[in-house]
C-alpha cells in the first residue's frame, strides 16, 4: 500500500522572526489546500529566546540580559513557556485537525505527533518514553507552572529519558490546522537560560537553575559524546516517517512563497508590537 506523501523541509539556521513566519505560512498554505502536511527542521541564528503566545515580557523576561547575551527574541504563535534555542534541533509539524486517525484533543494529538520524536530518540540509543503526570501534585504542576521556563517541568506526552525532559513542545490550532513545534536538546546552557528570566531574588534564580538540572537533560550529556546535528536530523526524520507511516518528500519554497513569508515576518514576528504585546 502506497504511503501518504508529506513535505519535508530542512531550513537550516534562520533568523527567529523568519522561523516563526515560515511555520505560520506553512499552516496557511496547508489550510488552503496548497500543500500537504509538513515536517520541518530548523535552527536559529542568532541563538534566540522564544516565549509563548500568552507570556508577559514585562513580568517574566529580562530583556537587558537578552541583549547583553547577544540573543534574538521572538514571541511564538503557540503557547508554552520560554525556551532558549541554541544547541538544538527544532522541529515543526503542520497537519490538518481532520487528518485520518488524528485525535481531536490537544493532549492525544501531542501523543500521536510526538511518537516521531520517541522513535528518533530511540534510534540514537536512548531509552526515551512519554511523560504522563501520574500524581495529583504533577497534574497541579502542569496547571500552575512555577516558572516561565519551559524545561522546568515536563508536560503531557513530552519526551523523557532517565526521568528528565529531553524535548519541549508547544501547539496551536488555527484554520483547521495543527501546528506543533518544539526543541530537541543537543546541549543545555542552564546558566544562560536562567539569566534571561526575571526572578524576585537571586536565591529564586538559583533554585530554578538547580531544578532545570534535575528535570531536563540534553542528548550529548546522555550519550557522553557530541552527536552531529546531521545525525540527529536523519534519526528524527526517519522517526517521524515511521511513526506517522508517511513518505517525506523534500520541498523547497519558490520565490512567491518566500516573499509571502518575508511579508508575514515583517508584519508580525519582526514587529515589536507583536513581540512585546503582553
Amino acid at each position: 500500500m502506497e504511503k501518504t506523501k508529506w513535505y519535508f523541509i530542512d531550513s537550516g539556521p534562520c533568523a527567529p522572526s523568519y522561523n516563526m513566519a515560515l511555520d505560520e505560512a506553512l499552516l496557511d498554505w496547508h489550510s488552503e489546500g496548497l500543500i500537504p502536511p509538513v515536517i520541518r527542521f530548523y535552527e536559529w541564528n542568532p541563538a534566540t529566546l522564544s516565549i509563548g503566545y500568552f507570556q508577559s515580557v514585562e513580568k517574566e523576561i529580562d530583556m537587558e540580559a537578552v541583549r547583553r547575551l547577544g540573543l534574538g527574541f521572538v514571541r511564538r504563535p503557540t503557547g508554552g513557556r520560554g525556551v532558549l534555542h541554541e544547541h538544538e534541533l527544532t522541529y515543526s509539524v503542520i497537519v490538518s485537525e481532520d487528518y485520518p486517525d488524528m485525535p481531536a484533543t490537544v493532549t492525544e494529538a501531542y501523543r500521536v505527533i510526538s511518537e516521531g520524536l520517541l522513535k528518533g530518540f530511540q534510534s540514537l540509543g536512548l531509552e526515551a518514553y512519554f511523560s504522563i503526570p501520574n500524581t495529583p501534585d504533577k497534574l497541579q504542576a502542569l496547571k500552575s507552572p512555577k516558572t516561565a521556563v519551559c524545561f522546568d517541568t515536563p508536560s503531557w506526552y513530552e519526551l523523557v529519558v532517565e526521568g528528565k525532559k529531553v524535548a519541549g513542545s508547544a501547539q496551536t490550532r488555527q484554520k483547521g490546522v495543527i501546528l506543533q513545534h518544539g526543541a530537541i536538546l543537543l546541549d543545555l546552557d542552564d546558566e544562560k537560560l536562567v539569566q534571561t528570566f526575571k526572578f524576585s531574588t537571586d536565591e529564586a534564580r538559583e533554585k530554578v537553575k538547580k531544578s532545570i538540572n534535575q528535570k531536563a537533560v540534553a542528548i550529548n550529556k546522555l550519550l557522553q559524546k557530541k552527536i552531529p546535528i546531521d545525525i540527529c536530523k536523519v534519526a528524527f526524520r526517519d522517526g517521524f516517517s515511521e511513526a506517522l507511516n508517511v513518505e517525506l518528500v523534500p520541498f523547497s519554497l519558490n520565490e512567491k512563497q518566500i516573499e509571502y513569508v518575508k511579508t508575514l515576518e515583517k508584519r508580525r514576528y519582526a514587529n515589536d508590537e507583536w513581540n512585546f504585546k503582553k
